[in-house]
Order: C-alpha cells, then structure tokens, then sequence
C-alpha cells in the first residue's frame, strides 16, 4: 500500500505553490506529469502482482478441493475392495487436504477483496492523471502568459519608466529653449523697430528740409518763410 500512499501525496500536492518556489513552472508541471506517470506505472505493477497472487491462491484452493474428493473417492474404492486400511489412509490424506482447503479459502478471500481495492483504487489514479495530462497544456500557456505580463509590467515600472521620465525632461529643456529664443526674437524685433522709427524720423525731416529749399528755389514760399530757408543755409 505504500506505492499508493506515495501517488496519493502526488496527487494532493499544492500545485500553486509548488509552482511559486520553481524557477521554471514549465518544467516543474512536466515533471510531475512524468512523476505521476512512472507512479501509476507502478502501481499498475503492484496489481498485477496482487492479481497473480490471488489466481494462485485461487489454483491452490481448487487443488486441494480436487484431491479432498479424489482421497474420498478412492477411499471408497478400498472399502469395496475389502481393504479398510488403504480406505483409513485415503480418509487421512482427505482430512489434509480438507484442512488445506480450509486454511486457504479465508486468505484467497482476503487476496481477492485487496485485488478488487486496489483495481479501484488505479482507476481512479488513471483518471486523475488523464485530468493532469489535459490540464497540462493550459497551465503551461498560463505560465507563459504570466511571464509575459510579469516582463511588461517590469518593463513599465523599471527602464521604461525611467525612460519616459528623461523624455519629459528633455520635452521640458527643449520647450524652454523655444521660450528663450522667442523672448530674444521679441527683444531683437522690438530694437530694431526702434531704431527703425528714428531712420524714419531722420528720412522725414530731410525730406521736408528738400521740399522747402525746392519750394524756396522755384519762388513758391511766402517771403518770411524764404528768409528763415535761407538763414537757416
């Protein structure tokens, strides 16, 4: 019963945390697929021993039942030969053969009650490991999926953080830059329309200068007004 004590403890252990302390889940769940294999396997052995057990209690049995009536029967064949002492002998080796039978019948009993326990008891192994075998598949797509949710998030929380942070950085550097140089540009634009507004000034008043020595030249201004043009010469 040992062997079914062992696949039992197989079979009830925490797969969770089995997987939790493995460095490779993948590995571990094939694993105790195989595990559980080479147990059932064994275990099919020990039936089959058990099986063969009680066919040969059950032969020896059927011996001895066999020889209790052929010691009868040739007991009575001495008694009708008038040979009461080879019918005495016979009946001897009928009552041990009888006490044979009897000594047998109560452990081939037994025997028979173990191997039908114990073909149950496979059944319902093989049955657990057919779920396994089927469940197999979906835990280690689980595992993958894990993993991978496991690198993204890592992904996210770790470098890429860190990345996305030193982008936001260089966002903000550059944005100041943007602002620095449109603060010079306004500043560079608002001197030179400065500066532009004193040349007009300065245009606009030599031009008036020429229009009065024009207008003095071709006698076009009142007389005082000629007079102060040509003082001012």
């Amino acid at each position: 019963m040992g062997i079914f004590s062992r696949i039992a403890d197989i079979f009830k252990a925490n797969v969770n945390d089995a997987l939790d302390k493995a460095e490779d889940p993948e590995k571990m769940i094939k694993q105790m697929v195989l595990e559980m294999e080479e147990s059932v396997n064994k275990a099919t052995l020990a039936v089959a021993n058990a099986i063969a057990n009680e066919k040969s209690l059950e032969r020896k049995i059927e011996k001895a039942r066999k020889e209790s009536e052929d010691w009868e029967f040739r007991a009575r064949q001495a008694l009708q030969a008038g040979r009461e002492d080879l019918a005495k002998a016979a009946l001897e080796k009928k009552i041990i053969a009888e006490k044979n039978y009897q000594d047998l019948l109560p452990i081939y009993q037994q025997a028979k009650e173990t191997t039908l326990k114990l073909r149950s008891q496979l059944n319902s192994l093989k049955a657990k490991l057919e779920e396994a075998r089927a469940r197999q598949s979906t835990l280690i797509a689980r595992s993958q999926a894990a993993k991978a949710q496991k690198q993204i998030s890592q992904s996210l929380s770790g470098v890429a953080a860190d990345a996305f942070s030193k982008f936001d950085k260089y966002e903000e550097k550059i944005e100041k830059m943007e602002a620095e140089a449109a603060a010079f540009e306004q500043l560079s634009s608002e001197s030179r329309s400065l500066e532009e507004e004193f040349k007009m000034l300065s245009s606009s008043s030599d031009v008036e200068q020429r229009l009065l020595e024009l207008k003095s030249q071709m006698g076009l201004l009142p007389q005082n007004t000629e007079k102060e043009t040509n003082q001012e010469k």
